[in-house]
């Protein structure tokens, strides 16, 4: 029978974990229902125990001690499920000071308690966090409180931030295996012209005689990067800060990212991620009792292409005026057709937040496919890249190889 890990809190608010088995969650939320015990989490113990719950995991968290997006994600759902037991705030957070793994959210949590316990309200106390708690989060929780459905809203930002960070994430599990490629490649390039070919160069030179043009270009590259490799690395690092420093002013970083959307497959990539970011966060906001011009006011906050959050402005700016949100979104064409037609659909059945959150999903599988088409079109084109490389190194010290012998290839 599956074993099942669990963290949850008795009667009296003491933080209880634990191991039981069962054979489904289901079933093991209903045995700590039946033992008294108002579940927080509940999660395979073999995914528990070998992703998150390792004890040098955790030691390595305590040494950075910064909070991450996923720590917010957790602390939401868990939360989440303390109110929806019937737990008021400040007895919920008091559970979740215990309930923290690192050092410093559990003073931010002790912070958050604090405020609440003084009178002010979880957004307000949120609101005093702005590096850990967004604008957009700290909103969604106060729709919550003034509609009086906080463990609604919690939910609903819990989930989004669960699909947001699945899509973070298998976005860089998905490019680390050509990154790691594309080091290791170039490391090995680097050592064959630092180190392998000079031995033959002693050889070639105490021979005197004519090389071939490929063998005189690779020794003469080979020397160049042993004699002059501080000066290349110091004109590339400064190539790369003067760019960076371009990037981050405001006309740098708005031809940067249009150069980013006309590019022949990363622009729809990103059109498409931007897509299902604008979708996702403004369906949630709608749905949990934002006007839509605050929505739009947020979200624009949190679409990281300038080109894109400019013409979302605009956006605002037109539905302001009292257009339907479908019409600037088809006229600036910052997303694809598809996603706003959907949206468009919303606005006739008068399902905007549920249309908005099918866009979301959707483009969520098309950014999945698309990047796994990329991927496993990156793989063999580096391959073959730095089988070239490898390939006209070798045949250049063949050629001089056999130019001493006098062998014709």
């Amino acid at each position: 029978m599956p074993l099942y890990s669990y963290k949850a809190t008795d009667a009296s608010g003491k933080l209880v974990k634990g191991i039981l088995e069962a054979t489904e969650e289901k079933e093991a939320v209903a045995r700590l229902q039946g033992m008294n015990y108002i579940p927080i989490r509940v999660q395979a113990a073999g995914r528990d125990l070998g992703r998150f719950n390792l004890e040098f995991a955790r030691r390595a968290a305590d040494i950075f001690q910064r909070v991450s997006a996923k720590d917010v994600m957790r602390f939401t759902q868990d939360l989440c499920a303390l109110l929806e037991a019937g737990l008021p705030v400040d007895k919920a957070l008091s559970v979740m000071i215990n309930a923290a793994e690192k050092n410093r959210f559990k003073g931010v949590v002790s912070g958050l308690l604090k405020t609440v316990e003084g009178g002010g309200s979880l957004s307000e106390a949120l609101s005093r966090y702005p590096k850990i708690f967004s604008t957009l989060y700290v909103n969604m929780v106060r729709a919550g409180e003034t509609g009086g459905v906080l463990p609604t809203a919690l939910d609903r930002l819990g989930l989004f931030l669960e699909n947001s960070q699945d899509l973070r994430d298998y976005i860089t599990s998905a490019m680390v295996y050509p990154l790691f490629l594309g080091f290791v490649g170039g490391v090995s390039i680097i050592i064959m012209l630092t180190f392998v070919i000079p031995k033959f160069s002693i050889i070639f030179s105490d021979m005197g005689q004519a090389m071939p043009f490929s063998t005189t270009v690779l020794l003469s590259l080979s020397n160049a990067l042993r004699a002059y490799w501080w000066l290349i690395l110091g004109a590339a690092g400064l190539i790369f800060f003067l760019a960076k420093r371009y990037v981050q002013t405001p006309g740098g970083r708005l031809k940067a990212d249009r150069l980013k959307l006309k590019s022949p497959v990363i622009g729809k990539l990103i059109k498409s991620v931007e897509a299902a970011r604008f979708s996702r966060t403004l369906g949630t906001l709608i749905r949990s009792g934002v006007p839509i011009l605050q929505a739009l006011r947020l979200v624009r906050e949190i679409i990281t292409n300038r080109l894109i959050a400019n013409a979302l402005e605009r956006v605002y700016d037109r539905v302001k005026e009292g257009e339907r949100l479908s019409k600037p979104l088809l006229q600036e064409d910052i997303f694809p057709p598809l996603a706003v037609q959907m949206i468009l659909v919303g606005e006739e059945t008068g399902k905007l937040d549920q249309m908005l959150l099918r866009v979301a999903e959707n483009y969520d599988k098309l950014v999945r496919n698309m990047v796994k088409r990329f991927v496993s079109l990156l793989e063999p084109a580096m391959i073959l890249a730095m089988g070239l490389m490898v390939g006209f190194i070798v045949i250049s010290m063949l050629l001089a190889v056999f130019s001493m012998n006098e062998v014709p290839f």
